[in-house]
C-alpha cells in the first residue's frame, strides 16, 4: 500500500517535457508514477491535485541558510516557495573545516551580516560534523560546497599575501578531506576576504583537486577586476574552469544597472565558452535587488587580519578618514539596511543610509561606521543591483538556472527571500510570458540537480526521492516588495521532502525530514 498517491494532476516531470495526466505515489521516501485509472490502488492518503501542476520539488544553488536554518529550522520562507533542497557554502564562504572553534567563532562573526549566528555556539569543527547537524533536524535537504576562505585561513591565515607552494599543498590537503566528507565543489566570493586574497594560481590548484573528486566551481567573481575590462571578473572564472578542467558555475550572474555595457555580452561570453566545449552554467536571482553584508564595500585593509582589524579600523579616526576617501558616498548612500539588534537602532530597519545619515544628522559614512560598532558588524544591506529591463533575458536563458541568494534574517529583507521562486511562475511564465512552464521548472528541478550532481533527485522518475510541490498555475503568486517583504506566496499548497509533507493545505507541518546530501552519497 501506498504512503500518500497524489491523483488527477498534471505532472511535469522535471526534464523540460510538456506535462501529462497521471499519479504521483509516494512509498517511504521515494515515489513512482501510475498512469491511467488509479482508483484502485490503496494508500494511506489520498490528494485530489485537479487544478494543480505537480512537480520535483525545487533546488536552491544559492542559500546563505547554513547557520540560520540550526535556529529556525522549520525554514518557513524557502518551503513555501517549494523549494526543498539547497546548496549552502557558497560565495567562498563556509562554516566548516577549520582547526579550532575560536577562529570558526572569529570567521561567522567576520561575515555575520551575510549568514548570521547559529543558535547556539559552535560545536563542530569538521564538514562531516557540520552535516551531521542538518540530519533530519530541518525541513529541507542541505548540500554543502566548500568555501575557499576557510581553506586559506587554515592554510594561510587571515592576512593578504601571497600563498607559499607549501601552503598551496596544505589546503589542497584540505580541500581533498572536505570533499571525501561529502563537499559537492569548491565555491569562492572574490569580494570577501581571506578568500578574496587568493590568486588566480592558488584557485586553479584548489580546483584541480575538486576537479578530480567529481567537483564543480562554484563562484561569486572579482569585481575588481572591472577595472581591467567589463567582462575580466567572469573571464577569470573561465581561466580557473580551463586551468582546472573543473565546471564552471557563475552565480547570480546579471548585467549591472549604470552603463554597465549590453547584456548580450555577458550572456556571448557564457555561449562562446559552452561553444568552445567548456561546461559553464550559471544562476539568477529573479528580483532586481542585491544582497549582502554591508561590510562588502569597506577596502580590503580594513579586514586584512579578520574581524577585529575592521573593528579597529572603524574606531580609529586616521582609519576612518581613509575609509571615507576610498568609499564615496554616492556608492552606499541609496541602499537600505536591515537587521538591526539593538533596540535604539530599530527605526532605521528598511532605511536607506542617505535618510539614517540625515536622522543621525551625520554623514552617511560616519553613521555607517558608528552604526557598525554599536551592531557588531551584523548588518545587512539590499540595493539595486540588476538592470530590470534585462533580467528576464537572464531567467529565460537556456545554461542558467534560478538560485534566491537569500539572507534569512533582519526585518526588511530582500523581497527574493519569500518570493524567488514563485515569481518566475507568475510573472515570468504566466503573465509575461517570457518562459515555458515546463522549462521553467527544468531552470529549478532537474537542472540544478545535474549541476551538482544529484542522482536521485530533481525528476519525477519511478525510485526517485520523493521531494515533490503541487502549486496551482493560475493562482501562484509571490507576494514580497521591497516595502513588504516578508509575505509568503499563494497558490503552493503541497510541498514533500523525502516523502514527508512540509507544507500541507498551505500550512507548516513543523515536520524536519531534510536530509544532509553528500557527494557520493546522495
Amino acid at each position: 500500500m501506498l504512503d500518500v498517491l497524489i491523483h488527477s494532476g498534471t505532472i511535469m516531470d522535471g526534464t523540460g517535457n510538456v506535462g501529462y495526466a497521471g499519479a504521483v505515489g509516494i512509498t517511504g521516501d521515494s515515489l513512482s508514477v501510475h498512469l491511467g485509472d488509479v482508483s484502485d490502488l490503496e494508500a494511506a492518503r489520498k490528494i485530489d491535485a485537479t487544478g494543480y501542476v505537480v512537480s520535483p520539488g525545487f533546488i536552491d544553488l544559492h542559500s546563505h541558510a547554513g547557520l540560520t536554518i540550526l535556529g529556525e529550522p522549520h525554514h518557513d520562507p524557502k518551503i513555501r516557495q517549494g523549494v526543498t533542497t539547497e546548496l549552502v557554502g557558497i560565495d567562498g564562504i563556509s562554516h566548516a573545516p577549520f582547526k579550532t572553534t575560536e577562529e570558526l567563532e572569529r570567521y561567522i562573526w567576520l561575515d555575520s551580516g551575510l549568514n548570521g549566528y547559529p543558535p547556539m555556539p559552535p560545536d563542530w569543527l569538521s564538514v562531516s560534523e557540520l552535516l551531521r547537524k542538518y540530519e533530519e533536524t530541518v525541513a529541507v535537504n542541505v548540500a554543502y560546497i566548500l568555501g575557499n576562505s576557510p581553506v586559506r585561513i587554515w592554510g594561510v591565515g587571515w592576512g593578504q599575501k601571497e600563498a607559499t607552494k607549501a601552503e598551496i599543498e596544505n589546503m589542497k590537503s584540505v580541500v581533498r578531506e572536505a570533499m571525501e566528507e561529502g563537499a559537492w565543489g569548491i565555491s569562492t566570493g572574490l569580494d570577501y576576504p581571506p578568500g578574496a586574497y587568493a590568486s588566480t594560481e592558488e584557485l586553479i590548484e584548489l580546483s584541480r583537486v575538486s576537479a578530480k573528486l567529481g567537483g564543480f566551481y562554484h563562484t561569486h567573481t572579482r569585481v575588481s577586476l572591472k577595472s581591467k575590462g567589463r567582462l575580466a571578473p567572469w573571464m577569470e572564472a573561465l581561466e580557473i574552469g580551463r586551468g582546472a578542467d573543473i565546471p564552471v558555475h557563475l552565480t547570480h550572474f546579471r548585467q549591472g544597472f549604470q552603463g554597465d555595457g549590453s547584456h548580450l555580452d555577458y550572456l556571448g561570453l557564457v555561449e562562446d565558452a559552452r561553444d568552445g566545449g567548456m561546461d559553464v552554467t550559471f544562476d539568477c536571482y529573479t528580483y532586481p535587488y542585491s544582497g549582502t553584508t554591508i561590510t562588502i564595500g569597506f577596502p580590503f585593509w580594513a579586514k586584512d587580519g579578520g574581524p577585529e582589524r575592521l573593528i579597529e579600523a572603524l574606531r580609529d579616526a586616521d582609519d576612518r578618514a581613509r575609509m571615507k576617501r576610498e568609499m564615496s558616498e554616492e556608492s552606499i548612500k541609496d541602499n537600505w539596511l536591515t537587521n538591526f539588534n539593538q533596540p535604539k537602532n530599530k527605526i532605521y530597519e528598511g532605511k536607506s543610509i542617505a535618510e539614517i545619515s540625515d536622522l543621525r544628522d551625520q554623514d552617511s559614512r560616519d553613521a555607517l561606521f558608528d552604526l557598525l560598532l554599536e551592531e557588531n558588524l551584523g548588518i545587512s544591506t539590499v540595493g539595486l543591483g540588476t538592470n530590470p529591463q534585462t533580467l528576464p533575458d537572464f531567467v529565460s536563458h537556456p545554461a542558467g538556472m534560478i538560485a534566491s541568494d537569500a539572507i534569512l534574517f533582519g526585518d526588511h529583507p530582500n523581497p527574493r527571500t519569500y518570493g524567488c521562486f514563485p515569481v518566475v511562475l507568475a510573472e515570468f511564465v504566466r503573465a509575461e510570458k517570457q518562459l515555458r512552464l515546463p522549462e521553467a521548472i527544468r531552470k529549478m528541478t532537474s537542472f540544478p540537480a545535474q549541476r551538482l550532481g544529484l542522482q536521485n533527485r530533481g525528476i519525477i522518475k519511478d525510485g526517485f526521492k520523493a521531494d515533490l510541490v503541487l502549486f496551482n498555475p493560475h493562482t501562484v503568486k509571490a507576494l514580497a516588495t521591497k516595502d513588504n517583504p516578508k509575505q509568503y506566496p499563494v497558490g503552493i499548497d503541497y510541498v514533500f521532502v523525502n516523502g514527508k509533507a512540509v507544507v500541507d493545505k498551505g500550512e507548516n507541518t513543523g515536520a524536519t525530514p531534510g536530509k544532509a546530501l553528500r557527494r557520493g552519497r546522495a
